[in-house]
């Protein structure tokens, strides 16, 4: 084989790029609150109707938002796992995936993401962090290594 054609061979088997368009930090945040409604709400008036007698109840106990935090987190982590959006993010059509294979994340990983956006969110500097990134990743996104990307 002469030259020019392992030159050829070689330029024809380069990985292509990619063009990821990273969603909009205004919409994640849009996406964040439809979840919080659609998701959060109901687990928290369940348990503080269904579950516990009322308000008072719920504003004396230190176990029931922990319950419903958790619970939350769960059917977040199941929803990223199996679809890679949660009814807030397909609204705003943004998909949750694994950086390096952009596929979806695994149960534990998810449930891993969610965790840690609970501590990014605590403190307030995890959340401002994409407002500094072209990619706009969040202190979450960087230490599980996820990225938001637009579908």
């Amino acid at each position: 084989m002469n030259f020019r054609k392992l030159k050829q061979k070689k330029q024809t088997n380069k990985p292509r790029k990619v063009n990821i368009l990273y969603a909009r930090y205004p919409d994640r945040i849009k996406a964040l609150i439809t979840d919080i409604f659609m998701i959060y709400m109901p687990i928290m008036f369940f348990i503080t109707y269904i579950v516990l007698s009322g308000k008072d109840a719920l504003q004396s106990s230190n176990e029931a938002p922990l319950i419903a935090t958790s619970l939350y987190g769960v059917i977040y982590a199941i929803f990223l796992s199996k679809t890679g959006q949660t009814p807030g993010k397909k609204a705003y059509n943004i998909k949750i995936v694994d950086y390096k294979s952009q596929e979806n994340l695994s149960f534990i990983m998810a449930l891993l993401r969610f965790i840690v956006f609970l501590f990014s969110a605590t403190t307030i500097v995890g959340l401002f962090i994409p407002f500094f990134r072209k990619d706009n990743k969040a202190l979450h996104d960087l230490i599980c290594g996820t990225i938001e990307i637009k579908t």
